[in-house]
């Protein structure tokens, strides 16, 4: 956890025992909850708030770094080493314990609390919402870190192909589907959309890009599913706002969204007394401050209907449909469009032209939401008009934490 994060806390802890005036060190502890106390239905809906807590944070964490490993945003900050590598291209094990750890323990808390509600519900578990929901929150843990880490290790396992998060993510999806389909009314159509609109993205990192496309457009172009945020304890924060609000970590300067106006990539410039451009905590990089995410609270969308119609018009150059993808790209800008900041439609006639339309398109729907690094390394991958070569000297995924390496026996030869 970084300094000034644990600065913070730690002061708004002493703020709180100051106003209540109680005693915070003598706070008794009542022990933890017995294991088996959580085996009872009641406690179902606190597992699975749980789970989208653990998901919650693990966003939190890891789209502040994806943000500058990729092209989101630059570094204009004073953390490190971590930060200042990152935004080099330089991503090294013991610098992401804490963002592999998080990405694994959303995973693990998701997919044992199935297991558990499995036991618990018995048949009921076949017509419950939770579980509906439990699944969605192991495949959406599932595909952020089969889009971030190089290698996949399960649980104390050996390293793997990153690809076998996507498989579990479908395969959870799927199962989300399966038990949402029995439902009816808002809460069967809510299920159905974000689960469909999961695994449609991970069918298309798989290279299903037919029954991607199939899923794709069961998803409501007006539709976004989030990781939630609140201001009610600095735990549920989002962080992001604070590293490029209260403290000038993260800058739009020096990418190429500096030099675009965009509604789906909002940022303003800061000044000081004097008028002059603002600095970031570095002391010598411009601080152009992003304005995506305005306060703690500010969600953070995982699943949203308009990058269906991306995944949709990829698939359709893949296929070699230039007219048909860039329908459905301008579809998008004009959903974003507004009098203020309006989105003309663009226009292709070659694959040539075409997939660096798309590129820039995906990155700004999709801006800030811990996605892009992903996008620019299954690119770089590519050959073609389809290749990227912003990652070509940078590191493309997050390795295995020094902490795993060091603590499984899989790893480390022990």
């Amino acid at each position: 956890m970084r300094l000034n994060r644990i600065v913070r806390r730690a002061s708004a802890a002493v703020a709180l025992a100051a106003v209540t005036g109680c005693n915070f060190f003598d706070v008794s502890n009542p022990g933890p909850i017995a294991d088996d106390n959580l085996n009872v239905a009641t406690a179902m809906p606190g597992l699975v708030t749980g789970m989208s807590f653990d998901l919650s944070r693990a966003y939190d964490a890891v789209t502040q770094g994806v943000s500058i490993m990729s092209d989101d945003l630059y570094h204009s900050g004073s953390y490190g080493p971590g930060e200042g590598l990152w935004n080099r291209g330089i991503i090294r094990p013991e610098d992401i314990n804490g963002d592999w750890g998080a990405m694994h323990r959303a995973r693990w808390v998701a997919e044992q609390g199935i297991v558990r509600m499995k036991a618990v519900l018995g048949t009921a578990y076949d017509t419950s919402p939770l579980a509906a929901r439990a699944n969605i929150y192991a495949g959406l843990s599932n595909r952020l870190l089969g889009e971030l880490v190089c290698n996949s290790v399960i649980d104390g396992g050996p390293s793997g192909d990153y690809k076998l998060h996507f498989s579990r993510a479908e395969a959870q999806f799927t199962e989300a589907i399966r038990i949402a389909t029995g439902l009816s009314g808002a809460i069967k159509d809510s299920l159905l959309r974000v689960a469909y609109g999961g695994r449609a993205s991970v069918r298309a990192w798989q290279g299903n890009w037919n029954a991607a496309v199939t899923d794709a457009q069961l998803v409501p172009t007006s539709y976004v599913f989030v990781a939630p945020f609140s201001t009610n304890t600095s735990a549920e924060n989002n962080d992001l706002v604070f590293e490029t609000t209260t403290r000038s970590e993260f800058t739009v300067y020096n990418t190429y969204w500096a030099t675009v106006k965009d509604p789906r990539v909002p940022w303003d410039t800061v000044r000081t007394s004097s008028g002059a451009l603002a600095v970031g905590q570095d002391g010598r990089t411009t601080f152009f401050r992003q304005r995506k995410y305005l306060n703690l609270g500010s969600d953070i969308p995982m699943v949203k209907g308009t990058e269906m119609l991306l995944l949709r018009a990829e698939a359709a150059l893949r296929g070699n449909d230039v007219a048909g993808a860039m329908t459905l790209i301008n579809q998008v800008r004009a959903f974003y469009s507004t009098p203020a900041a309006p989105l003309p439609s663009l226009s292709a006639t070659t694959l040539a032209e075409a997939w660096p339309i798309l590129q820039r398109e995906r990155g700004a729907t999709l801006w800030l939401e811990a996605r892009r690094l992903w996008d620019l390394r299954r690119w770089n991958a590519e050959t073609g008009p389809a290749k990227n070569s912003f990652l070509d000297a940078r590191d493309k995924c997050i390795p295995i934490s020094l902490n795993e390496t060091q603590s499984n026996p899989n790893l480390r030869g022990g």
